[in-house]
């Protein structure tokens, strides 16, 4: 078992808790603690985003592709990590940064294209390309707008 916090006090990096482990984690401050990192998760994944992140520890790829809130990485895990299904999954939504194709007068609207839940818009622009508007209440963090990205403008995190 890693002591993350000695970890911590050599390296001098702080832990990222608004980073996205996995879909119904209980107590992100304690995920190092009672993660085992037997990699059960990573092998249920019926989409494999899940991957060994820093320390060994599972953490979310979207990259890779999307969660499909399949609940397989809670119901195979042995640990008392997860909570019910009936609870959200996480606190994760989408971010759009500066470096959107849209923003640099470029059409692409993949982000809207793969988002299920319509949570990513465009607004039309007169004389301009239409405009991406994400409505976070919408947004599930579900991350298939992500890997569809062609200029890597989204990030889903828990912030």
């Amino acid at each position: 078992m890693v002591d993350v916090s000695r970890r911590v006090f050599f390296t001098r990096k702080s832990i990222n808790y608004n980073m996205v482990r996995l879909p119904w984690i209980k107590e992100a401050q304690r995920f190092t603690e009672l993660c085992t990192r037997c990699g059960q998760c990573e092998q249920a994944c019926e989409t494999q985003i899940i991957v060994k992140g820093d320390g060994g520890f599972p953490q979310v790829d979207f990259s890779l592709d999307e969660c499909t809130f399949c609940y397989k990485c809670a119901e195979i895990c042995p640990e008392p990590i997860f909570s019910s299904e009936q609870q959200p999954a996480w606190d994760a939504k989408a971010q759009i940064s500066d470096t959107c194709l849209a923003t640099q007068n470029i059409e692409c609207r993949s982000c809207g294209d793969s988002c299920e839940p319509m949570a990513i818009r465009f607004q039309l622009r007169a004389g301009g390309v239409a405009q991406p508007q994400l409505e976070l209440e919408s947004c599930n963090g579900c991350g298939a707008c992500v890997s569809t990205c062609p200029s890597n403008s989204i990030s889903v995190s828990n912030e």
